[in-house]
């Protein structure tokens, strides 16, 4: 870490003076027009599949090319740039707890302001308790932290002599090729001349199973980042669910006529439980194995204030905010915060217990605010903030509030009242996972920053300004997709409503635990299966095999093979493109290339899912694009696949010649 250090300021020394310009206001104007386009792509990519994608990098390369044309433009105002963006892109994972309340009925729609409160409220939570971690996490840890690196090499490229100006041409041009590429093939299923997914039903002996496929780039680019490892750890869990539980919970409950509905049930109400007691275990044991590196590194970050207050000298590069502002500012967020929850209660079934469901949110809220801020702090560290599992930590905290609203007024209550306390333990849970999401991306972010020598309060400030953009973003894009398509169980939901996969869940599980009638067993059994996992995850890692991470194995129980099959498709690609890139005679840059390859074909797809949502919106049309009616499957199928592959060769080709 101290090697990484002398680097950044040497850096600094060949540059001159350290430049004022970093947290500029033409930085943070740019970081917000990125903001409007990825976080909408995040949006609606975690609606369709329960995925997000990091935006660190392609906002870098975005922001390189652009501020480029300014001649006083530094390495640090770039940083800025990205800090602002991926924490705003970032902030989209709350879509995996908001729709929940659409979902249940409480809300009709999202109303602006309430919607933003609890995105912004919780995000800026997130950067201020992250902040004390910055040492323990960032600076004192052997913690890797892929993307930030990844992410500061971008920048060191970027900001440096004209082969650098050349590499961020080069990368550009891929990221708008495979995103037109990506927008290109998604219009096509809309018209329905091309086939966007595939599935047969069959019966297996007394039960059924079947396979399903999407011919989708924005998955076969989230298997691209993701890696072979969680790619195959999804495929596993897509063999469990798919050709080992559902055959055998479907003869269970025998039914005839439609294979696909009959089939379809049992994997809801069933199979995806399975997965979320796998989901959970494998959260508490990421809990468990960071206990004592967190404790020590706090340790040493209270050690390090000791001694700045004692007199101690502070280069640019470790100053940050400090930490009076971060306790009186974590203190002024629970204001609003208290705010909200009573605007929640008031008027409604839950009135004239104010208190003590405030009092109760709020301590819950800073306590497991504060853990979980560590957990996904260390989390982004180990492997990346994209492959954090943070709807892992969701699903704990949905169940631990929901278990505080149950110790204080137990589960013997109306069904107004049920519904009421299962919206407010919703509301708590999107504070708790705005803390969740923006720690995880809060330290890889700094890590970049202690890489090319930032000052890291001022990218302290740039994130809470990238969680107002996002939080104000955010709302209109979740209620203009509501509009178009809906979520999947909700009333009146059509034929392309997004399925929300981790809203729905965290909803049922709330529902589950404050009516008391959650499905416990198959919860139960896929905990058994999780520690399994565990253990197998474990002893491959110590063999020195290809690990088998447990997250992994439960979203691919989980999500529709639909969904799973490109990813797993994608990570076996990128492992061999990654193979392919080790070869080369600059094999970080050919890497990078490929991350900006897969980012672009996820980019691509999701920015015209948001359209696409619009001109539904506008024609109140489910298919106003479609050019052929049903007789036409066969052929968009066969020509779909074709083009498809085809599509994916030629842009890996133009990618590797580039790259080469």
């Amino acid at each position: 870490m101290a090697g990484e250090t002398v680097q950044a300021q040497a850096g600094q020394a060949q540059t001159g003076a350290r430049s004022a310009r970093e947290l500029t206001f033409r930085a943070v104007v740019l970081g917000g027009l990125i903001t409007l386009l990825f976080t909408a792509a995040n949006v609606y990519l975690g609606l369709k599949v329960g995925l997000t994608f990091a935006t660190s990098i392609p906002a870098a390369v975005i922001s390189m090319a652009i501020l480029r044309g300014f001649r006083d433009s530094t390495i640090w105002e770039n940083n800025i740039v990205q800090t602002v963006a991926s924490a705003a892109g970032t902030l989209a994972a709350i879509i995996f707890v908001l729709p929940g309340l659409v979902m249940i009925g409480w809300w009709q729609g999202f109303p602006y302001w309430t919607t933003a409160a609890i995105t912004g409220t919780g995000g800026i939570l997130g950067v201020l308790f992250s902040v004390p971690l910055r040492r323990a996490l960032v600076v004192d840890t052997p913690l890797p932290y892929p993307e930030g690196h990844a992410a500061a090499e971008v920048l060191r490229i970027g900001s440096g002599s004209r082969e650098g100006a050349e590499e961020s041409a080069k990368g550009l041009s891929v990221l708008i090729w495979n995103s037109l590429a990506s927008v290109g093939f998604a219009i096509l299923t809309q018209t329905r001349l091309v086939a966007g997914e595939a599935a047969v039903w069959f019966r297996a002996g007394a039960g059924a199973t079947g396979i399903s496929g999407g011919l989708s780039f924005a998955l076969l680019g989230v298997g691209h980042l993701v890696g072979l490892s969680v790619g195959m750890a999804m495929f596993l869990g897509l063999a469990i669910g798919w050709w080992v539980l559902l055959p055998i919970l479907t003869a269970q409950n025998p039914q005839s006529g439609d294979v696909a509905a009959w089939a379809g049930s049992v994997f809801s109400a069933d199979v995806r439980f399975f997965g979320a007691g796998v989901i959970g275990v494998a959260a508490v044991w990421t809990l468990l194995r960071i206990a004592g590196p967190v404790v020590g590194g706090i340790r040493s970050a209270m050690a390090a204030s000791r001694a700045r207050h004692s007199g101690e000298a502070l280069a640019l590069e470790e100053r940050d905010l400090p930490i009076s502002a971060v306790f009186f500012g974590s203190l002024a967020m629970l204001v609003p915060i208290a705010i909200l929850l009573w605007s929640v209660i008031a008027g409604g079934p839950l009135a004239g217990s104010e208190v003590a469901l405030i009092a109760g949110a709020v301590v819950f809220i800073v306590v497991f605010g504060l853990m979980i801020a560590a957990v996904c702090g260390y989390m982004a560290g180990l492997i990346g903030a994209s492959n954090s599992p943070v709807s892992g930590i969701g699903i704990l905290s949905v169940v631990a509030a929901s278990l505080m609203l149950v110790g204080l007024f137990g589960r013997e209550q109306g069904a107004a009242t049920t519904e009421a306390l299962v919206a407010y333990a919703l509301i708590v849970t999107g504070v708790v996972f705005g803390v969740a999401t923006i720690s995880n991306d809060n330290l890889q972010d700094l890590k970049t920053g202690q890489l090319v020598g930032a000052t890291p309060w001022k990218q302290q400030v740039a994130l809470v300004i990238g969680v107002i953009f996002g939080s104000l973003v955010i709302p209109p894009v979740l209620d203009l997709l509501n509009t178009a398509f809906g979520f999947a169980g909700m009333p009146g939901a059509g034929p392309n409503a997004l399925p929300a996969p981790q809203a729905a869940l965290i909803s049922s599980l709330a529902k589950g635990v404050l009516g008391g009638d959650l499905n416990w067993t198959m919860i139960g059994w896929g905990a058994a299966a999780g520690v399994v996992f565990v253990i197998l995850d474990e002893v491959l890692g110590a063999l020195g095999k290809l690990r088998l991470p447990p997250l992994g194995v439960g979203i691919g129980i989980y999500l529709p093979m639909a969904a799973i099959l490109p990813v797993v498709i994608g990570s076996v690609l990128g492992h061999f493109y990654e193979t392919w890139a080790g070869r080369r005679r600059d094999p970080e840059f050919a890497l990078r290339m490929g991350v900006l390859t897969a980012t672009g074909l996820i980019v691509g797809e999701s920015l015209w899912g948001v359209t696409f949502a619009g001109i539904v919106a506008a024609s109140g049309s489910d298919a106003p694009l479609a050019l052929v009616g049903e007789g036409f499957e066969v052929p968009a199928l066969v020509g779909g696949t074709a083009l498809f592959f085809a599509l994916t060769a030629l842009l890996y080709r133009r990618t590797c010649k580039l790259a080469g």
